[in-house]
């Protein structure tokens, strides 16, 4: 499938996660992995992305864990939602990718302690999935975008091919932007 012509299957919505403002001039969607070394690398740029067009941008992360490759990355999906759901996701996507070696579930408990969430709460919502299918309705949205692998960006729509560097989500930023 020739890739420019690769749209965003489910636009942005109230449920998604955020930041920016929500009329921003560009809208960059990532589905990424927090397990996907890939995604990893890209976290850096994402901020520098937010840095560089303050008032301009608005960055949405929504999941993709590839669970055949990453055994811990539905988890740390399901973790950050319920930090997200006490309003703290953007700090525990944060942690997960900074400690991407340890993302087994005594790891993420330990974080959300690090993030003084309610921890009654948090182990209630992790033992009934209640994220669950926030994540495959991500994961779903993703395959209707035609997403193979991680991280997948989307600049105002359309998807940005990454994969010979970050530099084209910049790049596309410039063009949407004109």
């Amino acid at each position: 499938m020739d890739q420019s012509h690769i749209e965003l299957a489910v636009p942005v919505n109230a449920t998604d996660h955020g930041i920016g403002p929500e009329h921003a001039a560009i809208t960059v969607v990532e589905y990424g992995d927090f397990e996907c070394p890939n995604c990893k690398q890209a976290a850096p740029a994402v901020k520098l992305l937010l840095q560089r067009y303050r008032d301009r941008l608005r960055f949405v992360y929504r999941h993709f864990p590839l669970e055949a490759l990453h055994p811990h990355a539905l988890h740390a999906a399901e973790a950050a939602e319920c930090a997200g759901g006490q309003r703290r996701f953007w700090p525990m996507h944060d942690l997960l990718f900074d400690n991407q070696e340890h993302l087994e579930l005594k790891h993420l408990r330990a974080y959300a302690e690090r993030l003084e969430l309610d921890m009654a709460r948090y182990g209630a919502e992790m033992d009934d999935e209640i994220y669950l299918q926030r994540i495959r309705e991500h994961i779903d949205g993703g395959r209707r975008s035609h997403l193979k692998g991680t991280p997948g960006f989307f600049v105002n729509g359309r998807i940005v091919d990454v994969s010979y560097g970050l530099h084209a989500l910049f790049d596309a930023a410039e063009v949407a932007l004109r």
